[in-house]
């Protein structure tokens, strides 16, 4: 009977349509969706690598925008109240700083449809920038008047005597300033930050990819609007302390960020303009990310984008999609576990030290409450309250609630394992302290921890969960002491640009959190933790891990905008020519697919390229495939790929940045030298 009521289950869930959305904030809400210039995207605030002695905050706005849809480019909006807020005392309810951003737009040459003409811009926006120290109850003009810099529409338009005749980058530099307050500040177009496959998350969760092809970052090649601010630490640290850390773990140097968008509440719509009015309302709002996308249901994502985190944090029902979160349910082979075969690496402790159960509606730790063991630790209503056991039937009160609303605390039982001896609530190495318990969610940062250099072997994108392994792995962090160590400055403390946050978020979810304190998978048998199921969780893998282009090594650390005539701006006609679908979406390939017989299919895109082309190769019967690059004296240049494959679709990525332009040729093999292609390949 289990059984049956299993398959049925599994059953209803795929016909419901059961996935969880992971994009960060784009489009995530049915309201904010329609209204993309007030849409929130993405919030960064992390110890700047260049200038440890700041904190660079970036939230962006309007997503997905396509480089080339013009005439009339994205950008900020009028009529819009751009905010990143700071909290950074606990004592006092609401925001102690915050950063406003309004836009005004030109039109200097009305006579063109064209958006840039002979130096002259239409939407041409200029920005002020606002500070408040005093939670919003007045704000100074610190940036005033400055000009956005444009779309980065195409060469003619940016570099050529016809437009605006300088490189973009140089207007991108010119944009940089200095408030007059000592931040440094840059408003304008960038490269959207954030990488997820959204095919594969919004194809019912297939994340990885399963059986629809090679995982794609949905959002390479478009673009976003950033407000960058870096500001000095000692701007940052709340009134009345020293501002010099006591360590690498100081309460006092705990903020929290947010960013949200306002509008007012009238809009007046006459022929051929508009007008607004009445009181102004908050439309949209970020701290945390995929908070609105895979934490909040529907019905509920527009009322969470209207309340502050300070309005938040006793809405107890919002409070309960963190208690039993819905992706919980399909990391549990008792209820949808598998309805997402994408997410079966991802299972939830539902017998950890043979004792606590914290699948979706269990009791996790709760079953303590009121027990002596408990005494002194986060845990026990005379240190917290009932802040993080509120009751039964809520078992992620303990590690997922506390990481999206009010950070972590260096109290037992939130320290590593290492040093335990098998007791979780035991103390442990102190690890992480975010704590900030004012407020919902937010960006929770400890500006004390020091930052790891972007060019350290030792940097990783796991952020916490590196340095988790770290301080339970290895020797030199294998011990009970307050030490730095690598990644400790990576989300969720704070967030950096490089960040895979879907993927730590999924593992949180699925209780790595619970793990490293001590709280092991359900297979630990009192050996080594590093159990099966654990490294199951640690390996998993989203399938896009970067960015599709770097970052940049110095304020405003964002990668440049792409352009509107960059090969991210649609596909070339002569590549269109002959190309077909390639398993769900992929077009513009130099060669065709149809009824070629063969047991390799290749083709590639963008061609011609300027630096580099990903080959798309499909193998019909399992094969030793071969894909070199020659040039046209017939020298190798790459070996792309020599190894057996499977049946299935695969990609690889020729990059020839360091090669001179001119026609290259791959050459596809198996590995009896039979059903030879060959693709030409054209470097600019």
């Amino acid at each position: 009977m289990k059984s049956l009521i299993k398959n049925t289950l599994l059953a209803c869930a795929v016909l419901l349509g059961i996935a969880p959305a992971l994009a960060s904030s784009h489009r995530e809400a049915p309201l904010i969706a329609d209204d993309p210039l007030a849409d929130n995207v993405d919030v960064y605030a992390f110890r700047s690598p260049d200038r440890p002695n700041t904190v660079t905050l970036i939230a962006t706005y309007v997503p997905l925008q396509l480089p080339q849809g013009g005439p009339n480019y994205y950008s900020f909006g009028e009529n819009i109240r751009y905010e990143i807020h700071i909290d950074n005392d606990a004592s006092k309810h609401g925001d102690e700083i915050i950063y406003r951003v309004v836009f005004t737009s030109e039109n200097e040459d009305p006579s063109t449809f064209f958006n840039i003409r002979l130096g002259k811009r239409n939407l041409k926006m200029r920005y002020t920038l606002y500070r408040s120290d005093n939670g919003g109850q007045s704000f100074v003009a610190i940036v005033s008047n400055k000009v956005v810099p444009p779309t980065n529409i195409g060469e003619r338009s940016i570099e050529s005597p016809l437009g605006m005749g300088k490189p973009y980058e140089k207007l991108v530099n010119e944009a940089l300033t200095f408030a007059a307050t000592g931040e440094r500040v840059y408003v304008g177009p960038s490269d959207d930050p954030f990488f997820v496959d959204l095919g594969g998350v919004f194809d019912l969760g297939d994340l990885p990819r399963q059986n629809s092809g090679s995982p794609r970052d949905g959002l390479a090649c478009k673009n976003v609007s950033a407000i960058a601010i870096q500001v000095p630490i000692s701007f940052l640290v709340k009134k009345g302390v020293p501002k010099t850390p006591t360590n690498i773990l100081d309460p006092n140097f705990v903020i929290g960020v947010w960013a949200s968008a306002s509008r007012q509440s009238v809009r007046t719509l006459t022929p051929g303009e508009e007008t607004y009015s009445g009181s102004w309302v908050q439309v949209s709002r970020l701290g945390m990310p995929l908070t609105n996308e895979a934490v909040i249901p529907v019905g509920y994502k527009d009322y969470w984008n209207s309340l502050t985190p300070y309005q938040e944090l006793n809405d107890q029902v919002l409070d309960a999609f963190f208690y039993n979160p819905e992706l919980g349910l399909y990391m549990d082979d008792d209820l949808f576990g598998g309805a997402v075969p994408a997410l079966a690496p991802l299972r939830i402790q539902r017998n950890a030290l043979g004792a606590f159960d914290f699948g979706n509606g269990q009791d996790g730790l709760y079953g303590l409450k009121g027990n002596p063991v408990l005494a002194g630790t986060a845990l026990d209503d005379a240190v917290f309250g009932t802040l993080l056991l509120p009751g039964p039937g809520k078992p992620r009160s303990v590690d997922l609630w506390p990481i999206f609303h009010t950070g972590v605390p260096n109290v037992r039982p939130y320290q590593l394992a290492t040093g335990k001896n098998g007791n979780p609530l035991a103390a442990g190495k102190p690890f992480i302290n975010n704590f900030l318990p004012n407020g919902g969610d937010m960006l929770r940062l400890n500006m004390a921890v020091p930052p790891t250099p972007r060019n350290s072997a030792n940097f990783s994108s796991l952020g916490i969960i590196d340095a988790a392994v770290r301080g339970l792995t290895q020797p030199q962090f294998n011990n009970t002491n307050i030490q730095f160590i690598p990644n400790m400055d990576g989300f969720p403390n704070g967030r950096r640009l490089e960040d895979d946050v879907t993927r730590i978020e999924l593992q949180a979810v699925s209780g790595v959190a619970l793990a490293a304190i001590g709280l092991w998978y359900d297979d630990f048998n009192g050996g080594s933790p590093l159990t099966q199921d654990l490294l199951d969780v640690l390996n998993y893998n989203t399938g896009v891990s970067a960015n599709d282009v770097p970052f940049r090594n110095s304020f405003p650390y964002l990668a440049l905008p792409h352009a509107g005539d960059s090969p991210c701006a649609g596909t070339p006609a002569d590549a269109m020519a002959g190309a077909v679908d390639f398993r769900g979406g992929f077009t513009g390939v130099n060669t065709g697919f149809v009824g070629t017989g063969k047991t390799v299919v290749a083709g590639n895109f963008p061609n011609p390229f300027a630096d580099a082309t990903t080959v798309h190769y499909r193998v019909e019967t399992p094969a030793a495939v071969n894909i070199s690059v020659f040039d046209q004296t017939g020298r190798v240049v790459r070996v792309l790929v020599d190894e057996p494959r499977e049946a299935g679709d695969y990609q690889v990525r020729f990059d020839a940045a360091d090669l001179p332009a001119g026609v290259y040729f791959a050459r596809v093999t198996t590995g009896n030298g039979q059903d030879v292609q060959v693709l030409k390949l054209s470097k600019q």
